[in-house]
């Protein structure tokens, strides 16, 4: 086989009904294009025969290469190994659901060798439930205030990066990754076109309501220190004005006399400061906690199983993939 040109990574989590409809569709799609490829397949610890279907495509065509995880390590995690794997000159990220069209990816090559090292395919949202739409609409206009990097709604992992660009997100070291600001912060030329809504072509989405939540959470934190600087504001604010309401009392007993102090007043004080000095205390927790993940250093997954030539192209990574190689399989 020769040196891929373009290497397209796809993490699954529990694909198996569509993983064979998907990986027809990206061959068809990327067949006329005339360039070397691989698909890079990263089973994140499926349940459900997802590794089984892998291993049988990477048996069947010299252009599919798997790994599997010990267990479910999360699709950052699948998404890093993807990378860690690609050879190519150019990698796709994208999803096994077809919700991500691979008809997409020559237009995405076509807008790269125009000399962009980005191309996003922003997807509109066509189809969505209208509060989860007016959720993630608010959620974006609060992240534009907050983080320091840029993230436009719709903006996912369905993307091309070149080769640097590849290269630069590896380069990052972190255990709590959040790719789209990752991407967004290495910078480099972007392209992004927008695309009509896509529903799954099978099963269930594998992204809950409070699983989103705590990504969002996650993308909040990662990029962004200013709930701890909110923290100190609050604070000052809460300090002036007890001076203020201190003033007060004090103006009001010399003027009137001292009066019988207000229980529910002081009920309604100790609460509300209670209230704050907790959440403030989770926010910095929080941030701890991720000081106390990035300190352990642990690799970002472990490989149960992977096809002979990604485990020979895992053994030469220096990196923390390189505490991660696959066993052999029996």
């Amino acid at each position: 086989m020769p040196h891929p040109q373009l290497t397209v990574v796809v993490p699954c989590f529990d694909e198996c009904e569509v993983i064979d409809a998907f990986h027809s569709a990206l061959v068809a799609a990327l067949e006329p294009t005339g360039e070397p490829f691989e698909i890079c397949y990263v089973d994140d610890g499926s349940g459900d025969g997802t590794a089984d279907r892998l291993r049988a495509l990477a048996a069947s065509s010299p252009y599919v290469r798997y790994t599997s995880f010990s267990r479910n390590f999360g699709k950052e995690a699948a998404l890093l190994a993807g990378m860690r794997m690609a050879r190519g000159d150019t990698v796709v990220l994208m999803d096994a659901d077809l919700q991500h069209p691979p008809e997409l990816v020559p237009r995405m090559l076509e807008l790269h060798r125009h000399g962009y090292d980005q191309v996003v395919a922003r997807r509109d949202r066509t189809g969505e439930g209208a509060v989860r739409s007016a959720l993630s609409r608010a959620y974006y206009r609060v992240v534009r205030h907050f983080m320091e990097v840029e993230v436009a709604d719709g903006d996912g992992d369905f993307r091309l990066l070149s080769r640097r660009a590849v290269e630069a997100v590896l380069s990052l070291p972190e255990s709590n990754r959040f790719s789209k600001g990752l991407f967004s912060w290495i910078g480099f030329p972007t392209a992004v076109f927008a695309y009509r809504n896509v529903e799954r072509a099978a099963g269930s989405s594998k992204w809950g309501g409070r699983r989103l939540l705590d990504y969002g959470i996650d993308g909040l934190l990662s990029f962004n220190t200013r709930p701890l600087r909110l923290a100190i504001h609050t604070g000052l604010w809460l300090f002036l004005s007890a001076l203020g309401y201190a003033a007060w009392i004090v103006v009001n007993a010399v003027l009137n006399g001292v009066e019988t102090p207000g229980y529910a007043t002081l009920i309604t004080a100790i609460v509300g400061l209670s209230g704050v000095q907790l959440a403030t205390l989770g926010v910095i927790g929080e941030y701890v906690g991720r000081i106390y993940h990035e300190a352990k250093r642990r690799p970002h997954y472990v490989v149960a199983e992977s096809d002979a030539s990604a485990s020979r192209h895992a053994d030469g990574l220096p990196t923390a993939a390189a505490t991660a190689q696959s066993r052999p399989r029996r």
